[in-house]
């Protein structure tokens, strides 16, 4: 995550590809999980509808709940990256993957 990234999530105009891509980032390094609320709830939102897939090692978030990587949710669920498949298709999901 870079201070580019930051400058979108606060609102700043940027496409849907690249607010997915910051929140993807985010959600990779664990500082999602340790903003003020609004975006911890939007990045849930995010992994919830299937724009985002939750990061390759699990994280703490603030109140140190421990938040599973995307290869220890089951396959399919929500925040894994075969239901960004489902949701957004393969290239899409292969391009959040390789962040």
């Amino acid at each position: 995550m870079n201070l580019h990234d930051i400058e979108i999530l606060e609102g700043n105009e940027a496409d849907e590809m690249e607010q997915a891509e910051a929140m993807q980032r985010a959600i990779n390094g664990g500082s999602a999980w340790s903003f003020q609320g609004s975006y911890g709830r939007a990045m849930m939102d995010a992994l919830k509808s299937g724009v985002a897939m939750l990061g390759k090692h699990s994280a703490r978030d603030y109140y140190g709940n421990r938040i599973p990587a995307r290869d220890e949710v089951k396959a399919g669920s929500f925040g894994s990256y075969e239901f960004v498949v489902d949701r957004m298709g393969k290239a899409y999901a292969d391009r959040l993957a390789a962040l």
